[in-house]
């Protein structure tokens, strides 16, 4: 796990609790003033894989299916509608991992404000498949990043 020493500062608790172990995967913020960066080199320190999905500029539903298929790398049989999502999210034989699976959103807030709607059932599509993980010994971290996504280091 990135620490002060090696230029990464330490990790924020909550997720150094959940790579750890000590805490079940869930969904959690991230600091604004934190690249994600950190958050996905924890991660893979840590044995686990991760993914960024950028959804700044994204403000209706066939965006943000495109931008889940190419960020998250889904199968070509992802049909780009909530179902699909979940099934992709509930099944991840596609996506094979030794440890958890972490997935960081970014710009989310333009979405979230553009189609309240879509964004209330993206929200339990991501409930559902962190549940869905919890208990397994590859369990599903969502990080909701807060402000301007910083990227880098």
């Amino acid at each position: 796990m990135r620490t002060a020493q090696d230029g990464g500062g330490p990790v924020p608790r909550p997720l150094a609790a959940v790579l750890d172990g000590s805490t079940p995967p869930g969904v959690l913020t991230w600091p604004a003033d934190r690249p994600v960066a950190d958050a996905l080199a924890a991660a893979r320190d840590a044995g686990w894989s991760g993914a960024a999905l950028d959804l700044e500029g994204a403000l209706d539903k066939a965006e943000f299916m495109e931008r889940c298929a190419r960020a998250l790398r889904l199968p070509q049989w992802f049909g780009r509608n909530w179902d699909a999502l979940a099934d992709c999210l509930t099944d991840l034989s596609w996506c094979p991992a030794v440890g958890g699976r972490l997935l960081v959103l970014t710009g989310w807030q333009g979405y979230a404000s553009a189609v309240p709607e879509e964004w209330s059932v993206f929200e339990e599509v991501l409930a559902d498949a962190v549940g869905h993980w919890r208990g397994t010994d590859t369990g599903l971290v969502v990080i909701m990043a807060r402000g301007a996504a910083r990227r880098g280091s």
